[in-house]
């Protein structure tokens, strides 16, 4: 599903118990100097990263000071963020000028403690080829370092590498519990492009019908993937970026199911195993 940018006045662009992916949560947060946002979302636990800008945090009486150092965009600087455990209110106090802010959530019940990543702790993977126009970098801000603290919620961003080419390739799906080969995870991208004028498509191709759909990403695109095969490209001279929200159904850790006839390509392809392992 395919969400165009919009003004959404700080409400959720994926509200908790969406009827097509239920397991996420995704609001954008903006702000000026001085202001603030107050939320709470029962039964989901969040990530809270800053886009651009900086905020202190509160919630649970812990005061998480100076998130954020990104300037003018996602390219400006690496990311941070805190988690905060199901069902705890939060609250934001913007110290830059402005700041824009994801709020990444998954369905889980369980009251963990909160925490913040920073710098340091953001675990990197880059793999593909500029041979094989699969390029790209991975920001794991919630992945495999924060495992055992965290119930279900997975949180990255995902960057090509040079301008043009694909991302998520070769095609795969996660919308089936059947372990060892498959796991059930909801996810919700939302995309920018440098320059901003860029674009791309998002690739969407059911299981039941073989035949795929195109959607036209432009910068600020959200995308919600209930099923199906999903891979994304980049058009030739643009950058592209999308933050990743991934929630389980039965498990955190995500095993990806790649589709049978373009299999094989996960073997010629560099650091595919090492993408596939950071996941978890």
């Amino acid at each position: 599903m395919h969400i165009p940018p919009y003004d959404n006045a700080n409400r959720a662009i994926i509200d908790a118990a969406h009827p097509a992916v239920p397991a996420v949560y995704f609001n954008i947060i903006k702000l000026r100097k001085g202001e603030s946002f107050s939320d709470c979302i029962a039964g989901y636990e969040t990530c809270v990263v800053p886009a651009t800008g900086c905020v202190d945090l509160r919630t649970m009486d812990t005061d998480f000071r100076k998130i954020g150092n990104r300037g003018q965009d996602v390219w400006d600087g690496e990311p941070e963020g805190v988690y905060i455990p199901s069902g705890q209110a939060f609250h934001l106090h913007c110290l830059s000028d402005s700041a824009e802010v994801f709020v990444a959530g998954a369905q889980y019940d369980e009251v963990l403690e909160p925490f913040s990543i920073g710098v340091d702790e953001i675990d990197r993977v880059q793999y593909g080829s500029d041979d094989t126009k699969t390029h790209r970098k991975i920001k794991h801000i919630l992945g495999q370092k924060q495992a055992g603290r965290v119930g279900r919620l997975l949180v990255s961003e995902l960057f090509t590498v040079g301008a043009g080419g694909w991302s998520g390739f070769p095609p795969h799906k996660h919308d089936e519990d059947r372990l060892p080969t498959e796991t059930k995870h909801d996810e919700v991208y939302n995309f920018r492009f440098k320059p901003d004028h860029g674009f791309g498509l998002q690739l969407l191709e059911p299981r039941e019908t073989g035949l795929g759909e195109a959607f036209h990403l432009v910068n600020g695109s959200s995308f919600a993937i209930e099923s199906g095969y999903h891979p994304c490209v980049a058009a030739p001279g643009y950058e592209m970026y999308y933050f990743t929200i991934l929630g389980g159904h039965s498990q955190r850790p995500l095993v990806q199911y790649f589709h049978p006839t373009h299999e094989y390509q996960v073997h010629t392809i560099p650091g595919i195993a090492d993408m596939v392992a950071k996941f978890k």
